[in-house]
Formats: structure tokens, C-alpha cells, sequence
């Protein structure tokens, strides 16, 4: 999806916790909800 979307040299991260203390953490951590940070070049 990144490299369709004009992205090179795509490196992403682990998995991050985006809704640690939210109200929804609950279901979030039942359906494997996780952010990941990228970094990536446009091309």
C-alpha cells in the first residue's frame, strides 16, 4: 500500500499500543488493533 501510494525505502516498526487508557482498549486489544510507525521516502 505504501509503495502504491508513491513511498520508497519503506521500513516499519513494531507494533505500538494506540489505545493504551482509552476507553475502547478493551475491544481494541480483542481484535489485535496496533499502530505501526513507518519511515518511509517519497518518490
Amino acid at each position: 500500500m505504501l509503495e502504491e501510494a508513491g513511498f520508497a525505502e519503506i521500513v516499519i516498526g513494531p507494533p505500538v499500543d494506540t489505545f493504551a487508557g482509552a476507553s475502547g482498549e478493551r475491544n481494541a486489544k480483542r481484535f489485535e488493533v496496533y499502530g505501526y510507525p513507518f519511515l518511509a521516502r517519497k518518490v
